[in-house]
């Protein structure tokens, strides 16, 4: 959701009426899982995505309709449709999407909390008398706005069915954080890759004339402190992941102590197998465990003999996205 914010806002803000388009449900070969999102704007304005390009034809038809008409519809698409080769679903696959018309005073309510990467869940109603009806709650439950000719319940919606349709919830969750402890050459890398895939960037360097604002233009927070002083202020959550890259044992050893200590997904450090062995033992002297030590990886990233700092950033990247989607 939150990557279609400023095409949502510039529309909005022109008076454009919208739709949006949820993915329900998928089966087989369809690319999106459940909650992506894609939003047309009544000039044909098209951002998100809710195949990865099999659809989207047909659902950009679809939804020129609904916002002139102002009627959710459930779109299915699928293999055993007369229409499965036309949308390009012939390879096999299912997919189930939600077009409604954006309502604007929900969005309001959602735009602010979507900013300050606060997590949401949004359930819509899309079968039955309320079909479309949707109900904003915070990640308590307590209901932040509601869209609809009927009351506005107390608490979230349950998924599946009820007695006014079929609910679907979609979890807004607040962005994974991916910590950068040393404003390297691979940090600056890192940050624009991470930015790209949606993780909140933070990079932390006490050597504050490494804290180049051009250098890292994407990154959410340049924190120029000790690493210990700054997770006390970031707060560290089993969404976080951390990449010690300073190659400097004054800085990454206290932020590993630290860190392995820490609920984070993620943690990894920069080194040679060799640097690897010696940061083992001095933090073992330390008082660090071996159980904590497993936690963390390194030498750092996905072994595909990287050799760049962009190469070694992508190695990175792909090691916590791995970790991140582990079930």
């Amino acid at each position: 959701m939150r990557e279609l914010l400023p095409d949502l806002e510039h529309w909005l803000a022109k008076g454009e009426r919208v739709a949006l388009c949820t993915v329900i449900s998928t089966w087989g070969s369809a690319p999106r899982q459940a909650g992506a999102v894609m939003a047309v704007s009544e000039s044909g304005g098209l951002v998100g995505s809710v195949s990865g390009g099999c659809v989207e034809g047909a659902v950009l038809t679809a939804s020129k309709e609904i916002i002139k008409s102002g009627q959710p519809q459930l779109l299915h698409f699928g293999v055993q449709d007369d229409t499965a080769w036309d949308v390009g679903l012939a390879c096999g696959g299912e997919i189930d999407v939600f077009v409604q018309p954006l309502d604007p005073e929900l969005f309001a309510q959602l735009l602010p909390r979507l900013k300050a990467d606060q997590s949401m869940t949004l359930s819509t109603i899309i079968t039955g008398n309320e079909l479309g009806s949707q109900t904003l709650s915070d990640e308590t439950g307590q209901v932040i706005a509601h869209s609809g000719a009927g009351p506005a319940p107390h608490t979230v919606r349950i998924a599946g069915v009820e007695d006014d349709g079929t609910v679907f919830v979609n979890p807004l969750a607040a962005s994974p954080t991916l910590i950068l402890v040393g404003a390297s050459h691979v940090a600056s890398a890192l940050v624009n890759i991470a930015h790209m895939m949606e993780f909140r960037v933070v990079v932390i360097d006490p050597r504050k004339a490494f804290m180049s604002e051009e250098r890292f233009a994407n990154a959410d927070k340049l924190v120029p402190v000790w690493p210990q002083l700054a997770f006390e202020d970031i707060g560290i959550t089993n969404t976080t992941a951390i990449a010690l890259l300073s190659h400097d044992p004054k800085i990454d050893e206290p932020a590993l102590m630290t860190a392995l200590r820490s609920p984070a997904f993620y943690i990894g450090a920069l080194g040679s197998r060799r640097v690897q062995a010696q940061r083992r033992e001095r933090l073992l002297q330390a008082g660090v465990t071996e159980q904590e030590l497993e936690r963390l990886h390194a030498p750092i990233g996905l072994a595909i003999k990287a050799k760049t700092p962009e190469e070694i950033a992508l190695s990175i990247m792909a090691e916590v996205i791995q970790n991140y989607r582990a079930e």
